[in-house]
């Protein structure tokens, strides 16, 4: 009576389908020179099968069926995890040596906000990077980011700080603006969204950074709060992912709200005001893009035909500017912020406990 002889993996080994072959041909005391006449191939094709130095394809998984007995499925199914295992340690070899690539990077403070998943060994970073970067190698992505692509961010004096860093800021805030529900954009609306935010800026952040996210994403622009990595050295980017879905990405680098409400009130002139193609990072005037976004925001925030008549009267104490913010219908630490840019009130005055200080909740 035969014994039936049944084929299948071990869990903690990818053998080479040669070797499973060999011991098929074992069991059914069959000799590679019988196998090859029997299969129509050469005898050095079976050897090279055997060796592991051969792909074992479709056409041969099929005729092997026929000739011993055992699914073709079973032939490929082992080919491709051969295959995908030698891929892996072929792989594995290659991160080994990218260490340095890894240094670059402030991948234990990306592991602390969550971003990536600490792994035991420098390969495995450095594939969890390159996972987080949406990047086949070390080498593609450092292409990618001196590319034309990405060439409207060098415009800024942050993109010399870290480089790398500020890369991993900016593609933190990508990932999550792609997970943003967004309509697609409208002008208009956005501008009706803008108005209804600037009334949240008298109420706590928890109220106020929802209603800013949905009010914006209405509008078809993502709103991203994105926590700060040493050495970026900027507060907000804004940049367009596609046609009809702009992005503002803030974090709260100074830490007060004047410099949140300011940041975000310019990025979001960047959107209405300049061209799709165009990535800015930071306010820093080095450009008419950039004073025109700092003019429209400060206007927006604090309208002209309220705040001239303000500053002329001279009475910056804080009974009047608590007065002049509810007017207007502003926090108090947005006027005092405008202020202290004007240089009509010093940077260091009592008055900035009117500002509201903003920590990133756990």
């Amino acid at each position: 009576m035969a014994t039936e002889v049944k084929y299948g993996y071990e869990t903690d080994i990818v053998p080479c389908p040669g070797e499973t072959l060999r011991e098929v041909l074992e069991d059914q005391e069959m000799s590679q020179v019988e196998l090859a006449m029997r299969l129509g191939r050469s005898e050095k094709f079976v050897s090279q099968l055997i060796g592991g130095k051969a792909s074992l394809g479709t056409r041969a998984a099929i005729d092997l069926e026929r000739v011993l007995g055992v699914p073709a499925s079973f032939w490929l199914n082992s080919e491709r995890m051969y295959r995908e295992w030698l891929g892996k340690r072929e792989d594995e070899a290659l991160l080994g040596k990218s260490e340095e690539w890894l240094k670059r990077f402030p991948v234990k403070a990306m592991v602390k906000n969550g971003w990536m998943e600490a792994q035991p060994t420098p390969a495995g970073m450095v594939r969890e990077l390159l996972e987080f970067l949406g990047a086949a190698t070390p080498d593609t992505w450092d292409a990618y980011w001196r590319s034309p692509a990405v060439a409207a961010f060098r415009k800024s004096p942050a993109f010399d700080a870290n480089p790398d860093s500020l890369a991993a800021w900016l593609r933190q805030g990508e990932r999550l603006g792609h997970q943003c529900k967004c309509t697609a954009y409208n002008r208009r609306q956005f501008l009706v969204a803008l108005r209804d935010v600037r009334a949240h800026t008298t109420r706590t952040p928890d109220e106020y950074v929802p209603a800013m996210i949905k009010a914006c994403a209405d509008a078809g622009v993502a709103v991203v709060l994105v926590k700060e990595l040493p050495g970026i050295r900027c507060s907000a980017a804004t940049r367009w992912l596609g046609q009809d879905r702009a992005l503002i990405q803030l974090c709260l680098r100074y830490r007060t709200d004047d410099q949140l409400w300011f940041s975000f009130f310019h990025e979001a002139a960047h959107v209405v005001l300049h061209g799709k193609r165009e990535a800015f990072i930071e306010w820093n005037g080095d450009s008419e893009e950039e004073r025109e976004a700092n003019r429209w925001a400060a206007d927006f925030l604090v309208p002209v035909a309220e705040y001239g008549p303000f500053v002329e009267g001279r009475d910056f104490s804080r009974g009047s500017i608590c007065a002049f913010a509810e007017r207007v219908g502003v926090a108090p630490g947005v006027v005092v912020g405008r202020l202290q840019h004007e240089r009509l009130l010093p940077w260091r005055t009592r008055l900035n406990d009117m500002k509201v200080h903003l920590e990133w909740a756990e």
